[in-house]
Order: structure tokens, then C-alpha cells, then sequence
């Protein structure tokens, strides 16, 4: 019955999908030739244009297949249709594109494919918004309801059903729960409904009851009874889900691979470990370094000369950082302290009034600009332009022991700004609120991401309060 219904729903967004496209189209033919009329505009007949826009609704349709948007999305939030629209007709206007300059249409108005893209992203987002909206709020008022069945009632069980009565809108009722142990809740946890039975008690429970999905919330120790369950709700054509024992160590979004037949779960998701993904971004750090290193060439200069006249000492200051894959490395950066041990310097950190640093030091910190010859060690691979900043090994031994998921961090190559440093993480900030962020960047990575970042280090400018 759950499929059957699904399928229907899935069967109404493809019509209601397709129907939206062709009124995106009117809307769009109405504002670029009559709202917005031009002489020699319309060259095209309308039964032209027309004909198009029923090949696009065919294109978004497939393409809206390949993308997963026509999936059961009662679990999931609006943010994941938008950015499925968005994508589609992205992919859809491209695919359009290609076939009229494959047929030679290159008289259609550009204006028009504008708007029509416009109202195509708005007004598919808007009626999706809208069914989310109604299912909603039907679903909080006690239709359209599925009925779930709790296999466990320990503290997985118990948490997953708290979770559901945080979220009415999902539209999903526990019935109830089976457990080889717990015979009844407590007074103080009644809320948590009753107990049917024991696990062996689950294929009778499934004829008597009216049950959409079973989830299976035991302890891993159990896991023998995995199977059992699975075969007995294939039999009663009922939908299983299991709750990892483990889950609470797996990130929101865990990645899913597998070796040959044997199925993994990759603990954290990092997309930098695609060969494709880190080869772009490496080209972009190159290209990127390279102008950087030119423009600012003249200042470099003039900083050189600065440190020269000002202290005694080399330039460049090296120190020992950690980096890909816990690698060390040399970081390079214009001396803005006195000159002193190695040793010294690699296990003291930097305060607002250090007296180790150099009056003309003080202002290449404050204004960043020491931290220019680091172009250099992008350029050698070492670092990146954005990700997490490198630390020194003294204080990653540290931080390591007392900073939950510290060395997530060093998973991806670390960069000269990141998404904590534009977020107001430097100096002498909070470390696990700049890991919070780092591991944020590192599971979410895009190139527009890194763009962004790149952007606000322009716009927030370069001086910077903590930078000490």
C-alpha cells in the first residue's frame, strides 16, 4: 500500500513538474514579447519556441531521474529539493543549449531563455514548497500517517522515537516496541507507549498490525537477531530500517562505498578524496598562487627592505607545521620577531603584547602580510590557498589529546585562510570552535565554497583583531 501510494505521488510530481515547465515557458513568452517587446524579436513562431520548451520538460523530467529528486523525500528536509531544482535546470538549460546549436536554432531570444530559466527554478520551488507545506501540516493533524514498529527499546529505540516526536511534520506514529528484556517503561518514561512483545513475537505482531516499516534499534551484541527480523518482515512485505549501534561516531551524512560485494561505511565523507575534485582544486591553487606571487611581487619588496632596515636576522622565518596526512612540512612566512632558537620559537605561543616581536613585525602580523611567502608553499604543494590552518607539532601532541576530532584536520591539505579564519577564529581564539569549522569545510567542500572564502578574506580585509 506504502509503495503503491508512493508511486502515485511520484507519477503526480512528474505531471504537475512537467505542466509547471510549459506555464514557466507562457510567463516567460508573456514578458519577452508582450510585456517586453523589441523589434525583430519575435523571428521565431510561437509553435517553435513551444516545441522546445516540450523537450526541455522531457530533459528536466530524465534529468530530475538521474538526480534522485523523484525519490520518497518524507524523511528529508526542503533544502534538498531546492538544491536538486537548481541543479536540474541548471543541467536541463545546458542540455537545451547543445541541441539547438546541434539543429542550428540560433534565432531563439536569449532574454527568453533567461526568463525562462528564472521561472522555472522559481516557480518549481515554489508548488514543491507548497506540497511540503500541506503534507506538513496534514501530517501534523493525524493524516497521512505511517505506522512504525520499534524492534529495541533500550536507548537506541528510545532515542529514535524521541527524535520523531521532535519532528511531527514526518508524519510517523510508533505503535509500539518489542524487546527481549524490557517487559514495560518505568512511571517517569510512560510516554514512550507500550511494549507488544518479545522480538519472536514479530512475524504474529505483523499479520495483527497495521505496520509501514519495522526499525531495528538493538544493541550490536544482538546482531544475530538482524537476520531473523529481516526475514520475517520480507515475508510480511513490510520495510525495514536499522539503526547502527554506532551511529552517534558516524557523521549526519555518512558515505556509503563498498569493496568488491562487501558493503563500507566510510566514517567521514570527505569529497577532496575524489582524484577529480583534488585535481581541480590543485590546478586552481597553482593558477592562483602564481597571479598572487605577481601582484604582489612589489610589496614583497618592499616588506624585504622593511625587515632588512628594521632587525637583524633573516627574512624568511621557516617553522616546522603538520600537515596532509600528518605530514610536517616547512612553513615559510617574513620574520616579524626577533630573531631567536628554534627550538624556542616552535613551543611558545603568540600573545597580543609579545615582546619577541619587531615594531615593523607587529605590522606585517596585524595587516596578515607576513604571511605572503606561503603563495610559495602552495606552489610546492605543501599547502593550499583555503582549508584548515597547519599548526606547529608541539601543540597538535597538545591539542590532539584534548580537542575532540583535532586531527580530522589534516585530512586535507591545510591553506594560508580557511573557513574559520573568516569566520573570526585567529589568534587567541577558541580551538575546538576552529575545528568545529575546519571539519565543516572539509565535509562540504566545493569549489564555489572555496571562492567564497577566498571572497570574504578580500572583503573582511586583512587586518584582523586576534591576528597577533
Amino acid at each position: 500500500m506504502i509503495r503503491g501510494r508512493e508511486r502515485f505521488l511520484t507519477q503526480m510530481y512528474v505531471i504537475t513538474d512537467f505542466i509547471v515547465v510549459q506555464l514557466a515557458f507562457l510567463l516567460a513568452w508573456l514578458f519577452r514579447f508582450i510585456i517586453f517587446p523589441e523589434a525583430n524579436a519575435g523571428a521565431l513562431p510561437f509553435q517553435t519556441y513551444f516545441f522546445w520548451s516540450i523537450i526541455y520538460g522531457f530533459i528536466a523530467i530524465m534529468i530530475g531521474y538521474v538526480l534522485g529528486i523523484y525519490i520518497p523525500k518524507r524523511k528529508k528536509k526542503f533544502a534538498f529539493e531546492m538544491i536538486k531544482v537548481f541543479q536540474i535546470h541548471v543541467f536541463s538549460m545546458f542540455m537545451l543549449l547543445s541541441l539547438l546549436f546541434l539543429f542550428k536554432v540560433v534565432d531563439l531570444s536569449r532574454y527568453l531563455l533567461i526568463f525562462y530559466f528564472i521561472f522555472n527554478v522559481l516557480l518549481v520551488i515554489f508548488y514543491r514548497l507548497f506540497v511540503k507545506i500541506s503534507l506538513r501540516t496534514m501530517r501534523r493533524k493525524g493524516f497521512n500517517k505511517q505506522f512504525i514498529l520499534v524492534v529495541g527499546a533500550g536507548e537506541l529505540g528510545r532515542k529514535y522515537y524521541d527524535n520523531l516526536m521532535r519532528n511531527p511534520e514526518f508524519g510517523f506514529q510508533v505503535i509500539g516496541f518489542l524487546d527481549d528484556f524490557v517487559k514495560e517503561f518505568d512511571c517517569a518514561n510512560k510516554k514512550y507507549g507500550n511494549i507488544l512483545g518479545t522480538i519472536d513475537q514479530l512475524p504474529g505482531i505483523l499479520e495483527d498490525k497495521l505496520v509501514d516499516e519495522v526499525v531495528i534499534a538493538l544493541p550490536i551484541r544482538v546482531h544475530k537477531k538482524y537476520r531473523e527480523i529481516v526475514v520475517a518482515c520480507e515475508k510480511a512485505g513490510v520495510r525495514t530500517s536499522i539503526i547502527p549501534d554506532f551511529y552517534n561516531i558516524l557523521p549526519a551524512t555518512p558515505h556509503f562505498d563498498s569493496l568488491g560485494d562487501i558493503p563500507l561505511i566510510n566514517v567521514r565523507d570527505v569529497p577532496l578524496d575524489d582524484a577529480q575534485k583534488r585535481l581541480f582544486k590543485r590546478l586552481f591553487d597553482i593558477v592562483f598562487s602564481i597571479c598572487a606571487i605577481l601582484v604582489t611581487s612589489p610589496i614583497m619588496i618592499l616588506i624585504v627592505l622593511g625587515i632588512k632596515i628594521t632587525s637583524p636576522g633573516p627574512i624568511i622565518f621557516r617553522q616546522e607545521r603538520v600537515g596532509l596526512n600528518r605530514r610536517t612540512f616547512q612553513m615559510y612566512k617574513f620574520r616579524s620577531m626577533k630573531h631567536m632558537p628554534e627550538s624556542e620559537s616552535n613551543t611558545q605561543w603568540t600573545t597580543a603584547d609579545d615582546p619577541r616581536k619587531t615594531k615593523f613585525g607587529a605590522f606585517l602580523r596585524k595587516t596578515s602580510l607576513d604571511e605572503l611567502p606561503q603563495f610559495f608553499n602552495v606552489l610546492k604543494g605543501d599547502m593550499s590557498v583555503v582549508g584548515p590552518r597547519p599548526e606547529r607539532p608541539y601543540f597538535v601532541d597538545q591539542f590532539k589529546e584534548d580537542v575532540p576530532k583535532y586531527m580530522i584536520k589534516h585530512h586535507v591539505r591545510p591553506g594560508i585562510t580557511g573557513w574559520a579564519q573568516v569566520c573570526g577564529l585567529r589568534g587567541d581564539t577558541s580551538i575546538k570552535d576552529r575545528i568545529v569549522h575546519d571539519i565543516f569545510y572539509i565535509e562540504n567542500w566545493t569549489f564555489l565554497f572555496d571562492i567564497k572564502i577566498i571572497l570574504k578574506t578580500i572583503v573582511n580585509g586583512f587586518i584582523n583583531k586576534n591576528a597577533y
